[in-house]
């Protein structure tokens, strides 16, 4: 019981440390060019990681898109 009290006060500790890192800093404005396009060469590699990895999960086949029921082909003797 002692362990697991120990292990949830260590957990909510941790978790409280990290939510006041976060709200410590806010939002910056930074007008350095070199610091702007780092972030922006950041952002287009998380951008294209993400598209390729949609790209992978839509082009993935499935089970149920590999069965299509066929069209019943006219007899071949039938005559109009």
């Amino acid at each position: 019981m002692k362990r697991v009290s120990l292990a949830v006060l260590l957990s909510l500790s941790a978790l409280a440390t990290g939510a006041y890192a976060q709200s410590d800093q806010g939002v910056t404005m930074s007008t350095d060019p070199a610091k702007i396009a780092d972030i922006e060469s950041r952002a287009q590699n998380l951008q294209s990681q993400q598209d390729n990895m949609q790209n992978m999960h839509s082009q993935a086949p499935s089970h149920k898109s590999m069965h299509h029921k066929k069209s019943p082909k006219p007899a071949a003797g039938s005559s109009q």
